[in-house]
């Protein structure tokens, strides 16, 4: 079989095994708790694996290109504070927070970007340094109390529902693109003389997919319809997949984690990829924070607090790899819903704090392990 059929292979079925998984949880505290598997609870947990979500997109990139982020926790809590200062201190529109507030995420990612690309300091050090300098400007310019953001329009975004219609529209969508999309790559791959799984194979994807996402809104619409902020993690995670697999950027982020001194030799602009690795980190920290504030209608001291670690965490579940080179949005997705449905579910039924750190932190350290494990036995 063709080197490049072995590795799809190989990834769709660590894909199928992190979905398997997240069936699994989900039976196991559905059996533990009636409350989880209700369609209230099922559409909270997917509004608040929203923030995770998005960092864990912006994060995957990061950590492709062979760096490590760990001050997006701090970005979303100044970044939110940023906010809710326009909004109630300086009773700005709605319109105007939010592009102030993605500007101060850019300019935040942008600072650190030019730090790690262009004056060569570890990436581990400047983020690191950027979560403490970061919270302590949030403290400072808050006066570390909570500021209430009271704006309904700004409300909006984290906490409406799109009409149960809409969602329904959406999955026709969703499911016409996974059947063009499975099929176009089977036509792809045939094309140039790779190995194809069999048509049943493909047939049995495009269905399964779909079920899932005909399963996610009957869900959702059977409680107040789809939230806000999964719309935002759809088109972003749509934007950024596309960004990975079909451009010249994503192709050269890949690269530059896989071998640096490879991508250099190929003309490749190392310093400006990661500069822009840094930036899009930095924006999608400050979505994660509108989303956040919006949600809580406050902006606090606390807001984000280890959301970088979820983050990490959610992208090395979902199989990134912390060596560099491999990755994909997708998976930190999945990764993203794996972390939540353990906090929602332990929550639920009334673990103490100290064991959800205990659990996720384990998971973590198994997740890198595994990743270890399987590049060994691949390199043999």
């Amino acid at each position: 079989m063709p080197v490049k059929a072995k590795l799809i292979g190989k990834m769709d079925v660590r894909a199928y095994t992190m979905v398997g998984a997240l069936i699994l949880i989900w039976l196991l505290f559905g059996l533990m708790n009636d409350t989880f598997l209700t369609p209230r609870n099922l559409s909270n947990l997917f509004t608040q694996m929203s923030v995770t979500a998005i960092l864990a997109i912006g994060m995957v990139l990061v950590i492709v290109a062979g760096h490590i982020d760990l001050s997006v926790g701090s970005i979303v809590g100044l970044t939110g504070g940023i906010a809710a200062i326009m909004s109630n201190w300086w009773g700005m529109p709605t319109v105007v927070v939010i592009a102030g507030t993605l500007a101060a995420g850019v300019a935040l990612g942008l600072l650190q970007g030019w730090l790690v690309a262009y004056k060569a300091v570890p990436a581990f050090i400047v983020t690191l340094g950027g979560m403490l300098v970061f919270r302590g400007v949030l403290m400072g310019v808050t006066h570390s109390t909570t500021i209430s953001v009271s704006d309904s329009a700004f409300a909006m975004l984290g906490n409406a529902y799109f009409a149960r219609s809409f969602g329904w529209l959406l999955a026709a969508a969703a499911i016409i693109c996974i059947v063009w999309s499975s099929f176009r790559s089977r036509a792809s791959r045939q094309k140039y003389g790779f190995t194809v799984s069999p048509l049943t194979f493909d047939l049995l994807y495009a269905a399964g997919a779909s079920l899932l996402v005909i399963a996610f809104v009957t869900v959702v619409n059977s409680y107040k319809g789809i939230p806000f902020p999964i719309i935002f993690v759809i088109v972003l995670a749509v934007i950024f997949s596309l960004i990975a697999a079909k451009t010249t950027l994503g192709r050269h982020i890949y690269a530059i984690g896989g071998n640096a001194e490879a991508a250099r030799l190929s003309g490749i602009n190392i310093k400006r990829r990661t500069l822009g690795v840094f930036v899009f980190s930095g924006l999608l920290a400050s979505i994660a924070s509108i989303v956040l504030t919006s949600r809580l209608s406050s902006a606090t001291i606390s807001a984000g607090n280890m959301a970088e670690m979820d983050a990490i965490a959610a992208c090395v579940i979902g199989g990134t790899s912390l060596m560099g080179g491999s990755g994909k949005v997708t998976g930190a997705i999945i990764g993203a819903l794996v972390m939540t449905s353990l906090d929602n579910g332990m929550s639920l039924m009334g673990l103490e704090s100290f064991w959800q750190y205990v659990v996720k932190g384990s998971i973590l350290v198994f997740a890198v392990w595994l990743d270890i494990a399987n590049r060994k036995k691949a390199g043999k």
